[in-house]
């Protein structure tokens, strides 16, 4: 079932969230004050307005309140992504994504409504040196403070045991909540103990980033 998303803010954040939300089948709203900003997402996006979403009225004609969630970006303007947020949860957006530029912005956010706050350059920071600090990482996706979802190819000691004699979660505290055959393209979900690891298959784990680390060096 396609959903409604509005993204505000069309800086190069917001234009990589419209396309990507746009190409995977979703209705998107995108909104900015810059008329060539609006102009450059009108063909990946169902409706590209130029507007100020500071603007209550506005976001209520925009029936922004239907939306199933709001990105805001705003670039520097910390301000107005905090006034915007506010809105937003008056007007009922169950799920309200905003982009911060601090810490402290980001605690702000929070206080006023944001259901996720978003640092991408720092996100994108841990994601780079996880992938640079365990060579076998393919994928690092942070969950929460301490935990994370990671795919990765498995560590050699793994290949030829099962998952019950790896005992990881018994070990590290991770669980192997799937698996995917590179080479086979077949994926299972909640792989049963039993299951023989392979050199094509990709582990997905999911745990406390630290646990996750001292696993993938298992020697």
């Amino acid at each position: 079932m396609k959903k409604k998303f509005c993204v505000i803010g069309l800086g190069s954040f917001g234009y990589h969230v419209v396309n990507t939300l746009y190409h995977a089948g979703q209705e998107v709203i995108a909104i900015d004050t810059d008329k060539d900003k609006v102009q450059s997402v009108k063909e990946i996006s169902s409706y590209a307005l130029l507007g100020d979403a500071a603007n209550k009225q506005f976001l209520i004609d925009q029936g922004i309140a239907e939306m199933d969630a709001v990105v805001v970006s705003t670039g520097d303007r910390s301000h107005l992504s905090t006034l915007i947020t506010l809105y937003l949860k008056e007007l009922k957006v169950p799920r309200i994504l905003v982009k911060a530029i601090s810490e402290d912005h980001g605690l702000i956010l929070e206080r006023v409504g944001a259901t996720d706050v978003i640092f991408p350059e720092k996100e994108m920071a841990k994601k780079i040196a996880h992938t640079l600090t365990s060579p076998n990482l393919l994928e690092f996706i942070p969950l929460a403070e301490e935990y994370s979802l990671s795919e990765t190819a498995p560590p050699r000691p793994f290949i030829g045991k099962t998952l019950l004699e790896l005992d990881l979660r018994k070990k590290f505290h991770v669980t192997v909540i799937a698996i995917k055959d590179v080479l086979t393209d077949q994926f299972l979900p909640a792989p049963p103990p039993t299951y023989l690891i392979k050199d094509s298959d990709v582990l997905i784990l999911i745990g406390k980033t630290e646990d996750i680390d001292k696993t993938l060096q298992e020697k």
